[in-house]
């Protein structure tokens, strides 16, 4: 019985532990899971109900009222189209700055790399603080325009020294060699060998840079005067502010009116998961390529 059992590879103890194991990643997986989902049944729930605990596994007296006062506010698809072409257009922008830079600091016979790799790491510890940033802004004639979303942050240092180490470790130095007898330069390696390979990194960068611009509240916030730049979280704001005040019985009446006392939670419900539900929407499509390059850089030879 002895020897069947060390057969299979387990005893008590192994199954015991094993167990354990799974009980805690269950409690972890539902500790973040059921946040998101009482979001989402509470935005189509009675508010009383939610608000007297009533509403904990499934939606009860279901209303789409927040949404309805959400999406009849045109601001938010002028938040919307904004933010959409911020994330696109900046994205790329980041990717276009930061993995050139990563490549060329990741080579070896590159004498500066040192120095201009210090460079970037001083400025994770110290910057010009808020107040000098926006002066530069203002002289650069950013401030009210696009543009501010898109080029003053495009480099991130941490995706930096991600995208380099990935080039450093992963990347064979034999295979430019080999590329370089037949008279290929680092430029149009790096465009036709070290990208294609570098899918992994990509993604992982591009997810963070893009999560980083959907959710940019203080940039709009800080820089942008006109409601027809405003980014989505900002115009969100605005409905979340708009629609506390009504429910207090501080409303102006008019269109605004219609924020109603008892559906006040399910407006405020319905714009979290109006701003989060696009970048849960993407991630599953690029999770084949996060699980590896995240990894990136933790385990050597």
């Amino acid at each position: 019985m002895q020897l069947i059992t060390n057969s299979k590879g387990k005893n008590k103890t192994d199954i015991l532990f094993d167990a354990v194991v799974y009980l805690v990643c269950l409690l972890i997986f539902l500790s973040i899971v059921y946040p998101l989902y009482f979001v989402i049944i509470a935005s189509v729930s009675d508010s009383t109900l939610v608000s007297t605990g009533q509403v904990t596994i499934f939606p009860k007296n279901i209303s789409f009222f927040g949404y309805s006062e959400i999406f009849k506010d045109s601001r938010i698809w002028t938040g919307y189209s904004n933010t959409l072409l911020y994330t696109v257009l900046g994205t790329a922008v980041n990717l276009l700055f930061t993995l050139p830079a990563a490549y060329v600091l990741s080579r070896q016979e590159f004498r500066a790399r040192r120095f201009l790799m210090l460079t970037f790491v001083i400025t994770l510890f110290f910057n010009g603080g808020l107040i000098p940033t926006y002066l530069l802004m203002k002289d650069m004639h950013m401030t009210n325009t696009m543009w501010v979303f898109i080029f003053p942050f495009c480099v991130n240092v941490y995706n930096l020294i991600i995208a380099r180490s990935f080039f450093e470790n992963s990347i064979p130095k034999e295979l430019f060699e080999a590329a370089s007898m037949d008279g290929c330069t680092h430029f149009k390696f790096f465009l036709k060998v070290a990208l294609p390979l570098s899918k992994a990194v990509v993604s992982v960068i591009g997810l963070y840079y893009l999560v980083a611009h959907w959710n940019d509240f203080f940039t709009g916030l800080i820089y942008i005067r006109s409601n027809n730049l405003q980014p989505l979280q900002i115009v969100l704001r605005d409905i979340l502010l708009s629609n506390q005040v009504f429910s207090q019985g501080a409303g102006a009446g008019g269109s605004a009116g219609g924020y109603a006392q008892q559906y006040a939670d399910q407006v405020k419900y319905g714009v979290i998961i109006v701003s989060t539900l696009p970048i849960l929407i993407v991630y599953p499509f690029i999770q084949k390529y996060f699980d590896k390059g995240v990894m990136i850089g933790s385990v050597k030879g």
